[in-house]
């Protein structure tokens, strides 16, 4: 059984080559879908589909939407999501997917730092699970197919 895992969080380093590379290390039969990881296409998109817009709000809020309508189709098509906070990029859209998720009642594992405990608190709260590393989160997911 492959189990179909949205990684939430932010697209800046390859925190998801990483996870996706342990996981196949571990032969979980895992599939990942996430966010659009180039930053570019995702800031332009909107343009590049709708084209020339008036001005820097217009332009975002294109892209916004279309991102928003990837996301939302991509996490609901998901068996579980795990959402990454790091320390070095602020965090506004995995916390969105995160409560994404709660909202759409995926199985949620939350991975942040000791140093986030706090921010994270009520998240955190909602989430299913939250661990401080990624390899704690697939030991998770190894233990559903135990």
């Amino acid at each position: 059984m492959e189990i179909t895992i949205y990684l939430a969080g932010q697209i800046h380093d390859d925190w998801r080559n990483d996870i996706k590379n342990k996981a196949k290390s571990k032969s979980l039969p895992l599939h990942f879908v996430g966010p659009q990881e180039n930053h570019e296409r995702s800031d332009h998109i909107g343009v590049d589909i709708l084209g020339d817009q008036p001005n820097k709000l217009f332009i975002d809020d294109a892209a916004s939407s279309i991102n928003n309508f990837r996301t939302q189709l991509l996490l609901e098509k998901s068996d579980a999501v795990i959402a990454l906070f790091g320390e070095n990029y602020k965090q506004w859209n995995t916390a969105m997917d995160a409560g994404l998720a709660i909202q759409a009642n995926k199985p949620l594992i939350l991975v942040r730092p000791e140093s986030l405990i706090h921010p994270l608190k009520e998240l955190s709260n909602q989430a299913n699970i939250t661990v401080e590393t990624i390899d704690q989160a697939l030991d998770i997911l190894a233990y559903v197919y135990e």
